[in-house]
């Protein structure tokens, strides 16, 4: 079963073969995604790595957080399910409005 890996405080030199190469020391990574914004092509500062086996990106998990990468203090943690957030407009929750 695969598992799904957050990657925060990167910078904003590292690049997708960065993190493949990272992370692949500890088992065979299906892909690596650095976020990046729609607008300026530039990264957000976070990623995602997906690895075939669970087992091996736990380890990966424990053994990257906090590591260092381009001079980054790397945060590590299995990626949390996708919620759609539906309250995304700014405005008052007041309902009298």
């Amino acid at each position: 079963m695969s598992i799904k890996i957050y990657v925060g405080n990167l910078s904003f030199d590292s690049s997708e073969q960065d993190l493949k190469g990272l992370f692949s020391t500890y088992g065979e990574v299906e892909s690596a995604k650095i976020i990046v914004d729609q607008f300026t092509n530039r990264s957000r500062g976070f990623g995602f790595i997906e690895m075939t086996e669970r087992d091996d990106g736990l380890k990966a998990i424990q053994a990257l957080n906090s590591s260092d990468l381009d001079g980054r203090s790397l945060k590590v943690n299995e990626a949390k399910p996708k919620t759609e957030n539906r309250n995304r407009g700014g405005g008052s929750r007041d309902s009298r409005w």
